[in-house]
């Protein structure tokens, strides 16, 4: 059994997947499946790599791009490499799917290709970020623009089961993000779906605001797509901001530069802290599969990241306490 790296995903296809697959060949000592165009893999990996020992290639002919729709792009390129490798995963020849592919073309063929867990309305996309020393589970970050609210109290279930297994927390708290931390906070979408959280006999935190979440407060955090898309892309360009502020104080001084070299180490564990890559993608949470979505701008650390998180999730025998906990918790 392998994990499936879709090499036709990111936007430098293929030279950050076939570099991801020897860094996993060197350093997890484990041998991918690429899914893609074999001459192109093949010509590509032989000049970056001409002392190498081949990959494992499955040839898939068709690429979809990130400016195609996820639906026609389906139906024009039956034979992309995401519809390929799902298939893998569907047929038992794979544990795993990583792409750093169009985003809702992956979800379109997951959905199409895996089929939803029973009892699952709509799968979400779950992203690990960093909050004060230690970090939380963030469901949804754009599947589902709209919701109901038995949507969240489905991301909450599988959320819960998502920090359990790959962040190691027992009995994960669960935050309901909102405006205010009362329970009459919130726009309609939260007011509804608090008392069915509430109920769940999940650890349900309550309202969360913000400065909750980055302080640690909840292991996870419930909201609808839309909201969840914009919070993570704030939060992402924050961190660069912060980044990008202190690179130029730093070099304004030769005080400032003398500073740095003594908190050097600081600065790289808060660069480490906030940088995706070290994630390297998000879950796809409710298909009868793993599957991994990471950026499109990933680089060959990203998608080692993000293959270190698949293998870690395997072995946590995730997708069975899933279905399981889905099962016990969400009604039919």
């Amino acid at each position: 059994m392998t994990i499936i790296l879709d090499a036709m995903g990111s936007d430098a296809y293929p030279e950050p997947e076939l570099k991801a697959a020897v860094m996993v060949r060197q350093t997890l000592h484990e041998e991918l499946t690429l899914v893609g165009k074999r001459d192109m893999l093949e010509m590509k990996f032989k000049q970056l790599f001409p002392n190498e020992k081949p990959l494992h290639i499955v040839d898939a002919p068709d690429i979809v791009e990130m400016t195609d729709k996820p639906v026609e792009s389906a139906r024009k390129k039956p034979n992309n490499s995401m519809a390929v490798g799902l298939n893998l995963v569907k047929n038992g020849e794979g544990e795993a799917f990583v792409t750093a592919g169009n985003t809702g073309a992956a979800y379109f063929n997951a959905v199409t290709i895996l089929r939803r867990m029973d009892k699952i309305s709509r799968p979400a996309l779950a992203s690990i970020i960093p909050v004060y020393h230690s970090k939380a589970v963030f469901v949804d970050t754009g599947a589902n623009a709209d919701c109901r609210p038995e949507f969240l109290l489905e991301f909450a279930v599988m959320g819960s089961v998502y920090a359990e297994k790959a962040l190691n927390v027992d009995s994960p708290k669960v935050g309901l993000l909102s405006n205010g931390e009362e329970a009459g906070k919130g726009n309609q979408l939260v007011k509804d779906a608090y008392p069915l959280l509430k109920n769940s006999g999940l650890n349900f935190y309550g309202n969360t605001e913000p400065k909750e979440v980055y302080a640690g407060n909840v292991n996870v955090v419930v909201t609808d797509g839309f909201t969840g898309n914009i919070f993570i892309k704030t939060s992402e360009s924050v961190g660069r901001l912060i980044t990008n502020v202190l690179r130029e104080e730093i070099s304004a001084s030769f005080s400032s530069k003398m500073g740095y070299l003594l908190a050097k180490p600081a600065f790289a564990a808060l660069k480490k802290m906030m940088d995706p890559a070290e994630v390297g993608a998000g879950l796809l949470l409710g298909v009868n599969g793993l599957v991994f979505i990471g950026h499109g701008r990933s680089d060959a650390y990203a998608l080692l990241s993000a293959i270190k998180l698949a293998r870690r999730t395997i072995d946590a025998n995730l997708l069975t306490a899933m279905k399981d906990e889905v099962q016990a918790k969400i009604s039919a």
